[in-house]
C-alpha cells in the first residue's frame, strides 16, 4: 500500500509541476501581448498627435480662404455683385415696399426657396 501511495504522490508531483509550468508560460505570453499592445497604444497616441497637429495646419483661415478661391472660384462679398430676388409669390405688395436708405429691398417670405434664388446661378 506504501508503493502505491508513493506512486500516486509522485504522479500528483509531477502534475502538479505540469500545471506550473503551463501557467508560468501562460503568464509569459499574456505578459507580451499586453506590452505588445501598449506598444501599439504608443504608436496610435503619436499617430493621433501627429493627424491632430496636421488638421490644425490645414484649418488655417488663410488655408481656407485660399483653397475657396482656387478650387472652389468663391470671392469676397461685393456690394456690386450682389443680386436681390423678389418672390413673385409673395404677392406684389411685397415688391412695392419702400426701400430704405442703404437697404436691400425685401427677399420675399424668408422660404428656403428664396434664400437659394438669392445665390448666384440658383444653387449654393
Amino acid at each position: 500500500m506504501t508503493r502505491l501511495v508513493k506512486i500516486a504522490l509522485l504522479l500528483l508531483v509531477v502534475a502538479s509541476a505540469l500545471v506550473l509550468v503551463r501557467s508560468a508560460y501562460d503568464a509569459r505570453r499574456l505578459f507580451a501581448e499586453i506590452h505588445k499592445a501598449e506598444l501599439e497604444a504608443l504608436r496610435l497616441e503619436g499617430e493621433f498627435k501627429r493627424l491632430e497637429a496636421e488638421r490644425q495646419a490645414q484649418a488655417t483661415s488663410l488655408r481656407v480662404e485660399r483653397t475657396a478661391r482656387e478650387k472652389l472660384a468663391m470671392r469676397t462679398l461685393n456690394p456690386a455683385i450682389t443680386m436681390y430676388v423678389v418672390d413673385p409669390q409673395a404677392g406684389p405688395t411685397a415688391a412695392r415696399r419702400p426701400v430704405d436708405a442703404g437697404a436691400p429691398p425685401a427677399l420675399g417670405t424668408g422660404a428656403a426657396s428664396d434664400v437659394d434664388a438669392a445665390a448666384p446661378g440658383g444653387t449654393r
